[in-house]
């Protein structure tokens, strides 16, 4: 292992930004230049992140660039788009960094729709990336050595901000690698590193022994306390990683340790304390000496070594020719001072020198919220002032109508239209007539119809797929650790059940309609005939010319003329009220900036008092003068009255003409109320259409990590064993022998306070296939039999067979004469073999010599075991030479 430590990097699954991020944008921005400038933003944001994460990267600051601005462009982006689970969903797969998997299990990953987790995850990577492009450097020079340091600080800064972050970020258990453990301990050893290239910095540049000694020994603490969080963490010290990295900590925090005390020993020979001078090299010499004994493999010290022992052969010569000092004990010799040069580079964005936000021009979703929220507290507050204007006008005409004015000043006659009826006779025609409201009230329960289906069928899409999600998580219990789908949707069901209401509202302002409608349908079909049938349907009466040129009909007149130019000046004042329009972005961009909040409801209504407060007064003024002059043309009304000639056919007539003008009225006021009922149903269309986009959204996005969290169980319970261990019977276990040869050493570990571990076995040869047991046989029996036969089979070398040991044991490995260190294989039985079988120093044992077939041996005495079996260990015949 190199003599710097470097971390790997997490690999990413592709995501595909475009397709998500490109709908909501054509979803909330009207279709313009703006909107397409978004969606090139969102496909040259996709293509950075492939650049960042979808090949293997240089060790080059140029690929730690490119990580670099991908992340500063995730935190530009993350407050103006809605990224979460029931909105914007986009699911993120990494893999753990060190976690190799296994072979059918693969390795371990986490996938999470969390920009959060996506975040952290770069981050990572460019503090791992970091800490390779720094391991890389030449530190034989300044340039290498101020890189290196550079980079090193920037790793640990990064991890350090992942500990902090991670766990809120995530809001559910990380993977182990960006575990707040693990980084922790990552940030450690990044600084460690740092603070040791300074050390060799100063060392290059030959500064001071007491400032050289103080930075090593502030390296050698600082990997001292990484070597500590490495070890007494339960979770890390399993992977390979770190089992690989703990050496290197401990033989660097050895060896920083001894370089403090060489540098230290030589300030201590400038002020002549000769024995502190061997104390200290002494301590060093045994520093080293334990480096090389046990961390040979991974850090040379044979330079370092070589040096110190030079200085303390030189240091004991002139103490014990010259100066004759006492060296003391270390314990009693004065600490070392410690100087800290590094620390932890600040995760403040922008962290790329090249970084410029692709959505600069797209507002926070906190601006985009609160203008949401503006918009409809100023959309009440004109359709309050329109409505109360609008409300006004409907009574006064309603009041006119009950007063059969102006008809009545116009039908001075007693045998003609009014003018003001035929007027409005005309202007029903020209609306349309009854055909026109007869189409409108036929539109709306289709308009009804297609906004219910389309509600139906989102929830529906919810409906399911919670379903198919409880059933899920009911099977797999514990191991289902996603979202659950029931709290997820609950602002989308939320949702749902509000445009629910409006439906079952808008149904009842319908039925409303309609019997207006029936209330005045026979009045409006009359209105519409021409006007000869419309001067014979209404009655004649006697004239009552007399009355005109009086005063009370030129006051009546005065008087509804002043209401006519009131009616005209709240139609001005209408459109003045829906014309105001101010961008309050820009105040909420304000105050986002200056407080990190933006406190909605008082900025808004502030600016709403400003904006329609002169409108609000303006609207009370029309107010109070409909007021007025609805009771002064009541009194004159009376008055005109009393002066009329009264009769049946004129009250019948005066009724008709009554019936006709609020007809007129009421017909305006229905084709009003229909036309704004097919706008409001049009537009519920188009939001219930984006409301079914977003339940398909994320209904996708769910089925997606669903089928993602099912693969991972599945290899997760395919890593699991079927069934428990189970001790294997002694006379069925078969000692595997080791390989010929020297044995290999058991490798060192550096796990401090950790349980002695069994060391491994040495690997056998392939072994010949299984063969059948052989016969037993009677030692003694056979030691009976003639000397002079020839052997024909190869020498047994086989051990007989013993149980498996109850702990750990070390490897066999037994010496010979002639032959130290060497273990012969098991020789498998021939069954095709004749004859006997020869040993060395013991008696061989022949078969008995029948045609065609060995013999075979006879029982064992009464009282004796067969051969083989470790029941009576005393009694049984040696079956290796003795030494």
């Amino acid at each position: 292992m190199a003599t710097f430590i470097s971390v790997p990097l997490k690999k990413s699954s592709e995501v595909d930004l475009v397709k998500p991020l490109s709908k909501f944008v054509t979803a909330t921005y009207p279709a313009g230049e703006e909107q397409a400038e978004y969606i090139r933003a969102v496909e040259e944001l996709n293509k950075l992140r492939r650049s960042a994460l979808g090949r293997p990267l240089d060790k080059h600051e140029s690929s730690l660039e490119i990580l670099l601005r991908y992340y500063d462009q995730l935190c530009a982006v993350e407050p103006k788009f809605p990224f979460c689970e029931n909105q914007l969903c986009l699911t993120f797969t990494w893999k753990d960094a060190f976690d190799k998997g296994s072979l059918f299990g693969g390795s371990v990953k986490l996938a999470l729709a969390s920009l959060g987790y996506e975040k952290t995850c770069v981050l990572f990577n460019a503090a791992a990336l970091a800490s390779q492009i720094a391991s890389e450097q030449n530190l034989d020079n300044d340039e290498g050595l101020k890189a290196a340091a550079r980079y090193y600080q920037l790793a640990s800064g990064a991890f350090g901000h992942i500990k902090d972050t991670v766990l809120s970020a995530l809001n559910r258990e990380p993977t182990m690698d960006i575990s707040p453990e693990t980084v922790g301990t990552l940030s450690q050893i990044m600084l460690a590193q740092a603070q040791e290239v300074f050390f060799l910095k100063a060392t290059s540049d030959k500064m001071k022994d007491a400032v050289i000694a103080k930075l090593a020994n502030q390296a050698a603490d600082f990997y001292g306390d990484a070597f500590k969080q490495c070890q007494y963490k339960d979770n890390l010290p399993k992977y390979f990683y770190f089992q690989e990295v703990l050496p290197v900590l401990a033989a660097k925090h050895c060896i920083m340790q001894a370089n403090a005390e060489l540098h230290q020993s030589v300030l201590a020979k400038q002020k002549k304390r000769f024995g502190e001078e061997i104390a200290r090299l002494q301590h060093a010499a045994e520093l080293v000496k334990t480096v090389a004994s046990r961390y040979d493999e991974y850090v040379s010290v044979k330079d370092l070594s070589d040096k110190i022992s030079r200085a303390l052969a030189a240091a004991k010569k002139d103490n014990d020719f010259i100066y004759h000092d006492r060296v003391p004990e270390i314990k009693d010799l004065e600490h070392i001072g410690k100087a800290a040069l590094v620390k932890s580079t600040a995760i403040t964005p922008p962290l790329s020198q090249k970084f410029t936000d692709l959505f600069e021009k797209m507002v926070p979703m906190a601006v985009q919220q609160s203008m949401s929220i503006y918009n409809q507290r100023k959309a009440e507050t004109v359709n309050r002032l329109v409505g109360t204007m609008r409300e006004a006008t409907n009574l006064c005409n309603g009041v006119l109508a009950s007063l059969n004015l102006p008809a009545a000043l116009e039908d001075l006659s007693g045998d003609s239209i009014p003018q003001s009826i035929a007027e409005k006779a005309r202007a029903i025609v020209q609306m349309g007539g009854l055909q026109s409201i007869e189409q409108l009230i036929k539109d709306l329960p289709e308009l009804l119809t297609r906004n219910r289906e389309i509600l139906d069928e989102s929830l529906k899409m919810l409906d399911d797929e919670e379903t198919t999600d409880n059933e899920l998580r009911t099977k797999f219990n514990q191991r289902w650790n996603r979202t659950p789908s029931g709290d997820l949707y609950k602002p989308l069901r939320a949702e749902g059940a509000n445009f629910r209401n409006i439906l079952d509202k808008a149904v009842q302002a319908d039925q409303v309609v309609r019997d207006r409608y029936t209330a005045h349908c026979d009045m409006i079909t009359l209105l519409c005939k021409p006007e000869n049938e419309l001067n014979a349907a209404i009655p004649s009466a006697n004239p009552t010319k007399t009355l005109q040129g009086s005063e009370v009909v030129n006051v009546l007149r005065s008087q509804l003329a002043q209401l006519d130019e009131m009616k005209k000046e709240r139609e001005t004042l209408e459109g003045e009220i829906k014309a105001v329009t101010f961008d309050m972005s820009t105040t909420f961009l304000t105050a986002l900036a200056h407080d990190g909040a933006i406190s909605e409801e008082q900025l808004s209504l502030s600016q709403l008092d400003q904006l329609y407060g002169s409108y609000n007064q303006r609207v009370q003024a029309t107010l109070r003068t409909q007021e007025d002059l609805l009771g002064q043309v009541q009194t004159s009304h009376q008055e005109f009255s009393s002066l009329k000639q009264s009769n049946t056919e004129a009250n019948q007539r005066e009724e008709v003409l009554k019936k006709l003008a609020s007809a007129h009225d009421s017909y305006v006021e229905i084709s009003n109320n229909l036309r704004e009922g097919t706008k409001f149903y049009n537009d519920l269309t188009e939001i219930l259409l984006k409301f079914q986009n977003k339940c398909s959204d994320i209904v996708f996005a769910r089925k997606t990590e669903r089928d993602e969290l099912l693969k991972d169980l599945q290899q997760s319970i395919a890593r699991e064993p079927s069934a428990p261990n189970f001790n294997v019977p002694a006379y069925q276990s078969t000692p595997a022998a080791p390989a010929a040869g020297n044995p290999t050493p058991a490798p060192r570990t550096v796990f401090a306070q950790q349980p002695q571990q069994a060391p491994q076995q040495p690997q056998a040869k392939p072994m010949p296939p299984a063969r059948p047991p052989p016969p037993s046989f009677n030692p003694q029996a056979a030691s009976a039999a003639p000397t002079n036969a020839p052997p024909t089979g190869p020498p047994n070398t086989n051990p007989p067979p013993v149980a498996p040991p109850s702990q750990a044991q070390g490897p066999p490995y037994p010496n010979y004469q002639g032959y130290p260190g060497y273990y012969q294989m098991p020789m498998g039985y021939n069954p095709y073999a004749y004859g006997q079988y020869n040993m060395p120093n013991m008696p061989y044992m022949p078969y008995q010599q029948n045609p065609g077939q060995g013999g075979y041996p006879a029982a064992p005495p009464a009282g004796q075991p067969y051969p083989g079996y470790p029941q009576q260990p005393p009694q049984q015949q040696p079956y290796y030479p003795q030494q």
